[in-house]
């Protein structure tokens, strides 16, 4: 692709003054100029700065989504460990220590090793009686059975596949010994 001629995009910038106000995540991605001059480009370095903020503040919070999630998990694990009986943990002690409302393994569900997905009507045979308030799943294969886990807020359950991949191994490994 062809770069633009800059004096074309000057000439439309000059056209649409608004065109930068209107889209402030593009200034994300703008490098800002390397001196103020006047009010008008301090306010521009202003709008860069605000989105940068922004962008922080949107990277943060999905940095602690994803700390209070695997935290989640490693007390689970430690769970697993603690208990005898592993089909019995992740029934009763998994969803509470995890943040979900279904935790079952079910027979082997055909597709791929790991699915997590929205839901609107979820599948009584994968979270029982939890399945009308299931919004989001987990489907993850546990040897020759699925591990299926279920949230009525999508949030409970963030894309964390290492972490899921993680559980699943973990409950594999309890089941076998």
């Amino acid at each position: 692709m062809k770069p633009p001629d800059p004096a074309a995009v000057e000439a439309f910038l000059l056209a649409n003054p608004d065109f930068l106000a209107e889209r402030p995540q593009l200034y994300a991605i703008l490098t800002p100029p390397r001196r103020i001059h006047g009010e008008v480009v301090a306010d521009h370095m202003a709008a860069m700065i605000q989105a940068g903020r922004q962008e922080w503040r949107g990277l943060l919070e999905a940095g602690r989504t994803r700390g209070a999630f695997a935290a989640k998990v490693a007390e689970a694990v430690l769970a697993l460990l603690a208990n005898p009986d592993a089909e019995d943990c992740l029934r009763h002690e998994w969803p509470a220590r995890l943040g979900i409302d279904s935790a079952r393994l079910v027979p082997l569900v055909p597709g791929p090793a790991l699915v997590l997905r929205d839901v609107t009507v979820a599948s009584a045979a994968l979270h029982g009686e939890a399945a009308a308030l299931i919004r989001r799943e987990a489907l993850l294969r546990v040897g020759e059975a699925t591990l299926a886990l279920g949230a009525r807020e999508p949030a409970d359950l963030p894309n964390e596949p290492e972490s899921l991949a993680f559980l699943a191994r973990a409950l594999a490994t309890a089941l076998a010994r």
